[in-house]
């Protein structure tokens, strides 16, 4: 019984959810000749808050720097 589990930083529609569900499935219903219903794949949302890469929540990278907003402001 494989069991997955896929972490993702919250914003993946249900559509999406969905999709990479049955693409996770497939893949180890093909590869490794399980049935569908052995398989087990388990989305969790995780708050950008919470995730950190580079030394950094991807919350403040995601944020633009005060310059950046500030250019884009002044040239509109």
């Amino acid at each position: 019984m494989p069991y997955v589990k896929i972490e993702l930083i919250e914003g993946a529609s249900r559509e999406q959810k969905a999709a990479i569900v049955a693409d996770v499935t497939r893949s180890l219903v093909d590869r490794l000749g399980k049935k569908p219903e052995q398989c087990f794949v388990v989305i969790q949302d995780v708050s950008p808050d919470d995730w950190g890469v580079g030394g950094l929540l991807v919350s403040e990278r995601s944020a633009p720097t005060r310059e950046v907003a500030d250019v884009a402001v002044s040239s509109q």
